[in-house]
């Protein structure tokens, strides 16, 4: 291209720019916000992905997240001197050094808690006559010289352990040191001496010379072996009876090492390196699992070897650790992957949408130039220009606002993203336009919806779209999201399941505008009829505007259902561990209730409701009962065992419940949980409660609430059952799914007015009682009571950074999607503005007045606007209901969290997520209309009404 050729393009450029500022702001505006998202999108996921990592492998026991290079004590071949000289701290902090530099990456030491040391495998019998015995069994200890002791702890009581002199392997004295918890637990002080038995000579004294305490007792170097810091009271497993004995750890000097070579005790030599998690990343984590293996049994290995030893081992359980963080990103990933389409999509045809308004603002205008000889290539490179102007920087600003918003993630992949937007919207909007004026055309036919007739073409693409909508959600209503991984196809199969319905819904919107149109040509008022005119004069290219409607209302209301889903899957299982509100039990199962405690309880601020509950477990079931199934009197097999093994072996133990019929009733349908009648609990006849001091016989017959899975193996039939509560017999009159603080699926619900022993075992309370006085009441009444609170069993369940971040995400893919939907609305109502401007305009000039105009500007888009929300509505629901027998969301709710239920955690419809998105289209498309009503009466018709103008 010429000088001057290049020196016309920049006016050009500078003349659009200033003739629609307005335009161009507009575009870079919503380049700049679809360029952030794009961006921050995969940062966030980064982020969230490289703090559950992190989290992980800081809160894992350091037993099981420490990498431990270990190794026999030097061969008994070698000479004495070289043995010593390989247990000394030198030579084990030279190896130390090495092994620490010679970890692959991305595993990294943490160099502050390294410890390197010698240790006894073997535990000694301790034989002090001033030792505990609790069983009259002696306890066992063992012995380790570590380095690093001075850094880890503070002294709390005489001096810390030291070496006078050289110790060598025919040393038979040194000194050593033991926590606060050993010392306390094992009658040990300062100046108490222990004896280990040698192979040769007399036996080696260890003098307890100062009492330590750690300065972090939570890092690795006091819990990797807990015994170090904490003694423990274990059983003897060679003890036919039931009988224990400590188990401690006591800490040698640091140089005390070749002493132990002279014992029997296994000494072993080892190096730990704790992790170092603060410069990993999620993205490392298959990386770091193929490290570990390396590490365990691979070339690493053998690398380890070359530095500590031909017979080195390396023990970790760092592999586990990130394996289970891995499952866990596979498993949300394909939820999130939903969204991350979902709105992807919506965000691309709002972008084309926004080049279609462009392209109609300026169809005039290129035609023009077009007729008068200009070539494509050249009115594409000036709008590719033009557009390029605002778009790129606008992109590049999106970019940096997200890599400065969030941290923590790569760069690159923010990088593509934003680029795609700019690209799209770059290529988009010269493609579109030009595309249109291939030929040079006076003015068309009219494009109405209602004439539109579908092309042989559009009627295959639709088909085959409706193809690959069928096969993704057939693929995941099979497969699921639980299986790991992230299938583009199926995590696209909401975005297709509304673009199925955009396109049914384009070729269904004529039908009723033309059924609608024949009555209100009969009415004396135009204003009915002329809004349907012009609602079915609409383009056919509105299938653009209502495809990117359903998407975002689609998107949100999956999004919103996902947020509602996790929200009641983590109330539903603080329900199940819990009861009630509040739970308020004994620290052991047969602990019961005073009285006293019963009514202090009940009579705090606060509380509504008190339900008292009577718990035994372990209550056997009748033999008749227990075997399941059988036949019936017809001759007929009841089928009763068809549940296999498991739950007949279930079924022999139950779990019996007394309850209060009108307080548990009350209770359980405070909280949601299935309730009964309580006149089917009543104590009368047979089962009125008995006088005090009375023993319960056998004859007498109690009316239970059982489980089905009970209720199926007991039948109408009364059966004799033996309880700590009384010996009674038991006859079905009702079943429930559920009942209150048990997991459990075999139970019985009795009255516990009925019961020869009636004190409660658990008090169940609902209502918003203060913790603080809730907790003094019970522990008024000793410490072997315990108070549980929903609330606080509710915030276990949002602990973790990757549940928490998906979840962010998938609140910003709720909003995005809102935002999106009310913006495409505003984009189609704009399109067609300057038409129904001057369609007011003259109108007035024949008599219409403001409010009818109004009236006529809020018919037109009323039904556009109800085919949206209507549309999205159903599409969102639609979508749900397909998908939700493959989509789990227990990854999201509950992993991670111990004791919690694990059962799948299917999604259901939402109705706020799918009524107020739909609710505010049809807002925002009213709002629209009254407001350009108001507007266009405020200019004259002159104005609007020009000589020559075509619209």
């Amino acid at each position: 291209m010429s000088d001057g050729k290049r020196a016309a393009s920049a006016p050009w450029i500078r003349t659009r720019l200033r003739t629609a500022p307005g335009a161009a702001v507009a575009l870079a505006v919503l380049v700049l916000v679809t360029a952030f998202l794009a961006a921050a999108f995969p940062r966030a996921v980064d982020a969230y992905e490289t703090k559950g990592l992190r989290h992980d492998i800081r809160l894992a026991d350091a037993g099981r997240s420490a990498v431990e290079v270990s190794r026999p004590q030097p061969g008994l071949e070698l000479p004495r001197e070289q043995r010593e000289a390989g247990v000394r701290t030198p030579e084990l902090r030279r190896i130390g050094g090495a092994l620490g530099k010679a970890l692959p990456a991305p595993l990294r030491a943490d160099m502050s808690s390294v410890a390197y040391g010698v240790r006894t495998l073997k535990p000694v019998l301790a034989t002090e006559p001033w030792l505990p015995r609790p069983d009259t069994v002696p306890p066992q200890l063992s012995y380790t010289a570590q380095t690093g002791l001075k850094e880890h702890a503070r002294l709390v009581k005489g001096a810390w352990p030291t070496t006078p002199d050289a110790v060598t392997a025919g040393s038979r004295a040194v000194r050593g040191a033991v926590t606060e918890e050993t010392a306390a637990a094992l009658n040990m002080k300062v100046g108490s001496t222990l004896r280990l038995p040698t192979a040769v000579g007399g036996p080696l004294t260890v003098t307890i010379t100062g009492i330590v305490a750690p300065r972090d007792p939570g890092g690795s170097y006091w819990s990797a072996d807990p015994l170090v810091r904490t003694p423990s009271l274990i059983p003897d497993p060679a003890s036919p009876f039931p009988q224990n004995y400590w188990t401690g750890t006591v800490l040698l000097a640091e140089d005390a090492g070749p002493a132990l070579l002279a014992t029997a005790t296994e000494p072993s030599l080892f190096w730990r390196f704790p992790p170092d998690a603060s410069a990993l990343t999620g993205p490392d984590g298959a990386r770091l699992t193929a490290v570990v293996n390396s590490l365990e049994s691979g070339p690493g290995l053998l690398k380890v070897r070359a530095i500590a030893g031909d017979t080195a081992e390396v023990l970790t359980g760092l592999g586990h650790i990130v394996q289970a963080n891995a499952r866990m990103r596979d498993a949300i990933s394909p939820v999130i992957a939903v969204a991350a389409l979902g709105i992807g999509s919506v965000a691309a045809v709002v972008l084309v949408m926004t080049g279609a308004l462009i392209a109609a603002r300026r169809k005039a205008e290129l035609a023009l130039m077009r007729s008068r000889g200009g070539s494509l290539r050249g009115i594409g490179g000036r709008l590719l220009a033009e557009t390029a102007v605002t778009v790129v920087p606008a992109s590049a600003l999106g970019l940096l606002l997200a890599v400065l918003a969030v941290g923590g993630g790569r760069w690159w992949p923010a990088a593509l993203a934003a680029t795609g937007v700019g690209l799209l919207v770059c290529v988009a909007l010269p493609l579109r336009t030009t595309l249109q004026h291939i030929r040079p055309t006076l003015h068309g036919a009219r494009e109405d919806m209602v004439s539109a007739r579908p092309s042989r073409r559009r009627t295959v693409a639709e088909l085959t779209l409706l193809v690959l909508a069928v096969g993704a959600v057939t693929a995941l209503r099979r497969r699921g999201t639980s299986g790991g991984g992230t299938d583009l196809l199926v995590s696209g199969a909401p975005v297709l399941v509304a673009l199925i319905a955009a396109l049914v819904l384009v070729r269904l919107y004529p039908l009723p505008l033309r059924l609608a149109a024949r009555p209100m040509a009969r009415l004396r008022g135009a204003i009915g009829f002329l809004s349907l005119a012009r609602a079915g004069r609409s383009s056919a290219g509105g299938a653009l505007p209502l495809l990117a409607l359903l998407l975002a209302l689609a998107t949100a209301a999956f999004g919103g259902s996902v947020i509602a889903g996790i929200g009641d899957a983590r109330d539903d299982a603080a329900l199940t561990a819990v009861g009630a509100d509040a739970r308020v039990s004994g620290k052991s199962e047969r602990a019961t209730l005073p009285d006293e405690l019963v009514r202090t309880v009940r009579d705090l601020d606060g509380v509504r409701n008190a339900a008292p509950l009577r718990v035994e477990f372990g209550v056997a079931m009748p033999e008749t009962a227990a075997g399941g199934g059988g036949v019936d009197d017809s001759g007929t097999d009841t089928g009763a065992d068809s549940g296999g093994d498991g739950d007949a072996a279930g079924a022999r133990a139950t779990t019996m419940v007394g309850v209060d019929p009108a307080s548990y009733t009350r209770l359980a349908r405070t909280t949601g949980l299935p309730d009964f009648p309580s006149g089917l609990l009543k104590a009368t006849g047979a089962s009125a409660p008995l006088p005090e001091g009375a023993k319960s016989g056998p004859e007498r017959v109690l009316p239970v609430i059982a489980s089905p899975a009970v209720a199926a193996r007991l039948g109408k039939e009364q059966h004799a059952v033996d309880t700590l509560s009384g010996d009674f017999k038991v006859q079905v009159v009702g079943t429930v799914e559920r009942v209150a603080s048990l997991a459990s699926t075999n139970f019985l619900i009795v009255n516990s007015a009925s019961l020869e022993q009636r004190a409660p075992t658990t008090l169940l309370l609902t209502g918003a009682p203060d913790p603080g006085k809730l907790r003094a009441a019970a522990d008024g009444n000793g410490e072997e009571f315990v108070v549980q609170l929903r609330s606080e069993e509710r915030a276990r369940y949002v602990n973790t950074p990757m549940q928490a971040g998906a979840e962010r995400i998938y609140l910003a893919a709720v909003a995005a999607g809102a935002g999106y939907a009310l913006l495409a609305v505003l984009l189609s109502l704009l399109q067609t503005a300057p038409e129904r401007k001057t369609l007011l305009a003259r109108l007035r000039t024949m008599g219409l007045t403001t409010g009818q105009g109004r009236r006529l500007l809020a018919f037109e888009a009323t039904p556009q606007a109800l085919l949206a929300a209507g549309g999205g509505l159903l599409t969102g629901w639609a979508t749900i209901v397909l998908l939700s027998p493959g989509i789990d969301l227990v990854p999201l709710a509950l992993a991670g969290v111990a004791g919690s239920d694990t059962s799948p955690v299917t999604l259901r419809a939402d109705l706020w997520s799918l009524a107020l998105p739909a609710a505010g289209v049809v807002a925002l498309a009213a709002a629209v209309a009254g407001v350009q009503a108001w507007w266009a009466s405020r200019r004259g018709s002159i104005t609007e009404l020009r000589a020559g103008d075509s619209r």
